[in-house]
């Protein structure tokens, strides 16, 4: 199948309304009726803003997420109007890919 790779970038920190934007991804895409996401946070990552954003023992606030998705065009389409509709502005990355089972 012909598809995308959807990769959000965030922080830990970012809600959207009460719930963090990560969670708040994985829940959009279930929704969605999105065949899975996947969320993964990173030890240290320098954000668009220049700044160096970095989990420590004390403080995780900052730590970069990424969700990853796999979507066909139609999922792809409806998961940007989406986002557009809840105002979430987020940085991410759709490439082309080519996705199944063996």
């Amino acid at each position: 199948m012909q598809g995308y790779q959807i990769t959000f970038y965030t922080r830990q920190d970012r809600n959207h309304g009460t719930t963090p934007l990560g969670q708040w991804l994985l829940e959009l895409a279930q929704e969605l009726a999105i065949g899975g996401a996947t969320l993964n946070g990173a030890v240290e990552g320098l954000g668009h803003d220049g700044r160096l954003h970095a989990i420590t023992m004390f403080d995780q606030s900052e730590q970069p997420l990424q969700v990853i998705m796999i979507v066909s065009q139609a999922e792809k389409a409806r998961l940007l109007q989406r986002l557009q509709q809840e105002k979430v502005s987020i940085f991410y990355v759709a490439q082309a890919v080519e996705y199944g089972f063996s």
